[in-house]
């Protein structure tokens, strides 16, 4: 058994996340990202590249369930820590590029 702090089960936990938004329950995914996120910052750190995954999937989610504002808000504070910790070509950091681009623009 790995534990609740093992790394595989924290992915796991965010796999379990992503697909119950991806099957239409968006306040589900969000409320189990936001459950992860802090598990994730005490065992692997803030600066976890899946820390950073969970963060901008908790304001991913947050746009999906209604709250665009709120996304912008969460996807412009994400920005500065994936550009210093993944650097600004890294694919997750165009991606929250493009949704601060996409959100403000509604």
């Amino acid at each position: 058994m790995l534990g609740p702090n093992h790394p595989d089960t924290l992915a796991t936990r965010s796999n379990i996340a992503a697909w119950t938004g991806e099957c239409g329950d968006a306040n589900e995914a969000l409320r189990l990202f936001k459950a992860l996120c802090p598990d994730q910052e005490r065992v692997l750190g803030i600066n976890h590249p899946d820390t950073l995954a969970a963060r901008s999937s908790i304001a991913y989610w947050t746009g999906k369930y209604g709250n665009i504002h709120e996304a912008l808000r969460l996807f412009k504070a994400l920005l500065p820590d994936q550009q210093r910790v993944l650097g600004p070509d890294h694919p997750d950091t165009r991606i929250t590029l493009g949704w601060i681009d996409n959100l403000s623009q509604r």
